[in-house]
């Protein structure tokens, strides 16, 4: 009885749609990344950042169960990959090839085919063995966020029907980090909690577009100063 009043409070107070959450997540990445390009040192624009990328894994899931063409879907990452790496190097190594780190694009790739896989799979020891391969390939790629990022999504993935406990083990997952700053990204649960179900607003591409887009910017703005 406990369980079915909190849930019911939950989906009454639940105000943020896919487009509310994608906005917080790009407002937190674009400080973030401010942060590290403009004002390295500053600490308080990457506590704010810590935030996007949890929403941004939510939302990778979301998208994963309600598109129709999951092919369709991979492509779009891959594109993007591609076209914001340049972009990525150039911000964070000022240099535009950097072969040992990879944009956040590469992750989410992975991890959307890593579910696409588990879809198929029904055995446990197979499932294990595909995730082992997608943590790895993460890591040897050198993917924004590596293992960590593909676990992320997968938390959310299994947690999808059991979103109290999902919540809970992604508001753990920030604390697997040597580095306490990601700490402040366990508050990414606040929003994602109180999500909707619904789309909002259809902006897809300028998700998708603001990545390299801004970080170029901040390579713009850097070099004027």
């Amino acid at each position: 009885m406990e369980g079915t009043k909190a849930g019911e409070l939950l989906r009454r107070a639940s105000v943020f749609d896919s487009f509310s959450l994608k906005s917080i997540a790009i407002l937190c990445m674009a400080a973030d990344h401010t942060g590290r390009v403009l004002f390295p040192g500053e600490e308080s624009w990457i506590c704010v950042g810590r935030l996007a990328f949890p929403i941004f894994a939510f939302l990778l899931t979301e998208g994963f169960f309600h598109t129709r063409d999951i092919y369709r879907y991979l492509v779009r990452l891959g594109i993007f990959a591609v076209l914001s790496e340049i972009p990525f190097d150039l911000a964070f190594f000022q240099t535009c090839w950097y072969p040992k780190r990879q944009n956040v694009f590469f992750t989410l790739f992975i991890s959307v085919a890593l579910m696409a896989v588990l879809e198929r799979s029904r055995e446990w020891p197979e499932r294990i063995l595909e995730i082992f391969i997608a943590m790895w390939a993460a890591e040897a790629l050198g993917t924004d966020y590596g293992f960590r990022g593909v676990l992320l999504v997968l938390v959310f993935y299994v947690g999808r029907m059991r979103p109290f406990a999902g919540l809970a083990l992604a508001g753990l997952w920030n604390f697997l980090w040597q580095s306490s700053v990601q700490r402040f990204g366990a508050l990414a649960v606040i929003p994602i909690g109180l999500y909707n179900g619904k789309k909002g607003r259809s902006l897809k591409y300028f998700f998708y577009v603001f990545y390299p887009a801004h970080l170029l910017l901040l390579c713009m703005l850097r070099d004027l100063r």
